[in-house]
């Protein structure tokens, strides 16, 4: 693959001198000449998405009679080794290159069309029997193609990798608020001692948290149902039939699994970018949700012996080059940066989908490297928090009870008893004197003693309609 051996191709703008072994041509390496920027190239999941549209469109074409069967029969082929990524090498261009990604739809013809040749017997780089422009291309533009294949694969990447990382971590986090339903705890607002509350209770909230975003995934792909392919250049369906755009998202959601559909209106569908801001949006939002998961834990298990500790998280590795000993909450820490570079990635989508100016985008190379890398990194980080810290979480029953009973916010169950102020005051006492609420209301007599038990018990404190809930 790495021969120095070059062969000649051509374009409009005339030759181009191609490695040997390579399945681009002309146009292709003209943009390898003109953007070598960043290093970033479009993923499995893009490249994939491209060949099934390519596919797609080869098989409406010849059912349409636009396109003969034998070259429908090589492209078809050709392209289901895009879909595969057995010829993941041939597509090497930056993402960094012409905001339409006229470049990548070009790389994807000619390597579909030379690849194409190549199962037919004849000579790569020929153009015959396969055109990367009139066959592999027919129908079709940049245009909506680019963003048809955004659609596609950030759908397929939504259903496939990041639901089903959030329902499994939903799952586990849902076990254990059922396991730690009986340990009882102090809530904490504005970082301060509150009112108690279950450690199942706090661990039913995160559950839910990843239950929800779960349904934001779903919500995202439902928002990128509408394809744009059949619009070609501006919208209006130029150089196609009337019934490809249908037809070619009728295949896709088959192939898929996904309710794609033709774009309502052409015109909205590849002149804004709106879906996938959307989409990016949601799975934003899902990265806030993650970081307050992750922060909470590690939070939750700080220490270990000077800090809350009122949970236990596995240890994993060491967490001090110096410090013999200590250990580090790295799985939290791993989840929030990677929820810290979505977030980031979302701004650099919407400031992109701004770019969208007449009938066209100009910016959907890097809106389909943000938003497919975001959906990535949170499938990822999410499955291996799940695995490698949820799991192995434990809780500190005896350390939750000390810190309850010495906790001031006990006073609050008092309050509708003896008042506020009195309630007050005692709390004040207790900090000052180092002592418990218990043992300063017991000491001022404020109330019969079985009654004095019972409205501090914790326990009580955490049911629905307990005596004493309020604002933080």
């Amino acid at each position: 693959m790495g021969s120095e051996q070059m062969r000649n191709e051509s374009d409009s703008m005339g030759q181009m001198q191609v490695p040997g072994w390579a399945l681009w041509g002309a146009q292709t390496q003209r943009a390898v000449e003109n953007f070598p920027i960043s290093g970033y190239r479009f993923g499995r999941r893009f490249i994939r998405a491209m060949g099934l549209i390519k596919q797609a469109a080869a098989e409406v074409n010849r059912d349409l009679g636009l396109l003969d069967a034998q070259r429908a029969e090589w492209i078809v082929a050709a392209a289901q080794e895009v879909i595969d990524g057995t010829l993941d090498a041939h597509f090497p261009l930056d993402i960094f290159q012409t905001g339409s990604g006229t470049s990548s739809n070009m790389n994807v013809n000619e390597v579909i069309a030379n690849r194409a040749i190549q199962l037919a017997g004849g000579v790569v780089g020929s153009r015959d029997p396969v055109h990367p422009n009139d066959h592999v291309n027919m129908g079709q533009s940049s245009n909506d193609v680019i963003p048809t294949a955004i659609h596609v694969a950030l759908a397929e990447a939504l259903q496939q990798d990041l639901v089903p990382a959030l329902e499994v971590m939903s799952r586990k986090l849902e076990e254990k608020a059922k396991r730690f339903w009986d340990v009882i705890k102090i809530g904490r607002t504005h970082l301060q001692d509150a009112t108690p509350i279950r450690l199942g209770q706090e661990f039913s909230g995160y559950a839910a948290q990843a239950r929800l975003s779960a349904q934001r995934a779903q919500r995202a792909i439902a928002a990128l149902a509408e394809l744009p392919i059949g619009g070609t250049a501006v919208g209006t369906g130029i150089n196609t039939h009337v019934e490809f755009g249908a037809r070619v998202a009728a295949r896709l959601a088959k192939m898929t699994g996904i309710s794609f559909v033709e774009a309502e209106n052409h015109f909205e569908a590849q002149a804004a970018k709106d879906a996938v801001c959307e989409a990016s949006g949601l799975v934003r939002t899902i990265a806030v949700a993650m970081t307050k998961i992750a922060n909470d834990i590690r939070w939750l298990a700080s220490g270990p012996r000077c800090g809350i500790g009122e949970i236990r998280i596995p240890a994993t590795q060491p967490g001090s080059s110096i410090m013999p000993g200590k250990v580090n909450p790295v799985m939290s820490e791993m989840l929030i940066q990677v929820s810290a570079q979505v977030i980031a990635n979302d701004t650099a989508v919407t400031l992109a989908g701004r770019d969208s100016i007449f009938e066209l985008n100009t910016m959907m190379p890097l809106i389909a490297h943000n938003a497919l890398e975001s959906v990535r990194l949170l499938s990822a980080g999410i499955d291996v928090f799940t695995r490698r810290c949820i799991d192995g979480i434990t809780a500190d029953s005896e350390r939750c009870e000390q810190m309850i009973e010495r906790s001031l916010a006990m006073c609050t169950s008092l309050a509708p008893k003896i008042g506020y102020d009195q309630a007050a005051a005692i709390a004040k006492e207790a900090y000052a004197e180092g002592k418990t609420v218990r043992q300063v209301a017991r000491a001022k007599g404020v109330l019969p003693e079985a009654e004095l038990d019972r409205t501090l018990d914790p326990a009580a404190m955490t049911a629905p309609g307990a005596k004493g809930e309020g604002g933080g």
